[in-house]
């Protein structure tokens, strides 16, 4: 939580759902406020303020990092905010494995928050809708890994995202076809079996411009 914008209490908030893909689940950075309640991070809006700047820097603030890829979704009045606030904006964000959640904040599975205020429980519970709904025209699956993945793990994240699994080698050949990954030199030796290869996401443009895109979504089991 942020408090250097508390003289606006009253006005609207800016709450950020952090997101990151750790032991097979979706986790959410869940802080604490100064009485010791859990609390998504937020800040207080300012009026004229870029809202999405204010968001990217709340969310420095609180990881020390800049998040991989952040979203606003639709602003809500409904139910209880932290504050009283009368008004929140959320923003869902991704974030990779290798950052650790800062002193005072922990990550937690999306099925199993602790008692968040109504609001804000709304808003964790929404925020995978979000990244759904996203991922076909933006690189979240991708922001949820290291910068160098084996397609197993790239696979296991994207069926993290729909909830369901996905038949190997067609999402190879999905991969393929839109041009996503490009290997790399690197190599990973996973359990007893032949090392697998290392890629990173460098997607191609197609002949007329703009990237190329996926729907794994659709992919059967």
């Amino acid at each position: 939580m942020s408090a250097k914008n508390s003289r606006h209490r009253g006005a609207a908030t800016i709450d950020l759902v952090l997101c990151s893909a750790r032991r097979g689940r979706l986790h959410v950075l869940v802080t604490r406020a100064a009485g010791g309640a859990a609390v998504l991070p937020y800040t207080w809006a300012v009026d004229g303020a870029d809202l999405a700047r204010a968001a990217r820097e709340l969310a420095r603030d609180v990881l020390g990092a800049s998040a991989a890829w952040l979203v606003s979704g639709a602003a809500t009045a409904e139910k209880r905010h932290p504050t009283g606030a009368a008004l929140s904006v959320p923003y869902v964000g991704v974030v990779g494995p290798a950052i650790e959640a800062p002193v005072g904040s922990a990550w937690h599975s999306v099925d199993a928050l602790p008692a968040l205020a109504p609001r804000q429980r709304a808003m964790a519970a929404d925020a995978l809708d979000a990244l759904r709904l996203h991922m076909d025209s933006a690189p979240v699956a991708f922001r949820l890994l290291p910068a160098a993945f084996t397609l197993s793990d790239l696979q296991q994240v994207y069926e993290l995202l729909l909830g369901r699994r996905l038949h190997k080698a067609s999402f190879r050949r999905a991969l393929q076809a839109a041009y996503l990954v490009t290997p790399t030199d690197s190599w990973r030796r996973e359990g007893r079996g032949r090392p697998a290869q290392l890629f990173q996401y460098a997607p191609r443009k197609r002949r007329g411009g703009g990237a190329r895109s996926v729907r794994f979504d659709l992919l059967g089991k």
